[in-house]
Parts: structure tokens; C-alpha cells; sequence
């Protein structure tokens, strides 16, 4: 069962480009997000390749994420969230991520 606040995340996922969503898949699959089901050691290997692939500053630089406003936004607004709902959004991001 969704909530307001699921379905908000859901559509900012909606509205970023692919390099944005792979931005936010990194840094939830990184381990500072204790009970997020979706933050392996795998995914991020997956979605930091993905993103090198087609990003050529992240391939060649270190990207200072906090310059991705929208990015940044969806994580605050996911940490404030019950550890169900970051898990839906997950899904829902790494679903729409794999193609």
C-alpha cells in the first residue's frame, strides 16, 4: 500500500533522466541505508557501471552528487521515510532502471 509520500518519490523518479536515477540507485545501494533490502554490493557495482557507460564526467571525475539537486532531494525526502517505503521506491527506481 502506497502513501503520499511514495507516490510524490515515485513521480520525481518518473521525471528524472536516466543518469539521475542511476545517481539515486548508487546512492542507495551504497550501505549507510541500514534497512533498505536493495543495498548490495552488486547493485552498485551494476548501476556505477551502467552509469559510467553513458556518463563520461562520472568515468573520468569525482562527482560531488550534492550538485544533483534532485538527486539529493529524493534521498533527504527518502531518508526521512518508514524503511517499507524506501523499500517500495527502491523497486520501484531499480525496476525502472533495468533495461
Amino acid at each position: 500500500m502506497e502513501n503520499e509520500n511514495v507516490k510524490n518519490l515515485i513521480n520525481m523518479i518518473d521525471k528524472m533522466d536516466i543518469k539521475d536515477k542511476l545517481r539515486l540507485a548508487i546512492c542507495m545501494s551504497q550501505d549507510k541505508w541500514s534497512g533498505l533490502k536493495f543495498n548490495t554490493k552488486e547493485n552498485y557495482e551494476k548501476f556505477d557501471s551502467m552509469l559510467k557507460s553513458i556518463d563520461e564526467e562520472y568515468r573520468t571525475t569525482n562527482i560531488n552528487m550534492a550538485k544533483y539537486f534532485t538527486v539529493m532531494f529524493a534521498e533527504a525526502k527518502l531518508m526521512e521515510s518508514p524503511v517499507e517505503h524506501q523499500n517500495q521506491v527502491a523497486l520501484y527506481l531499480f525496476n525502472s532502471i533495468n533495461f
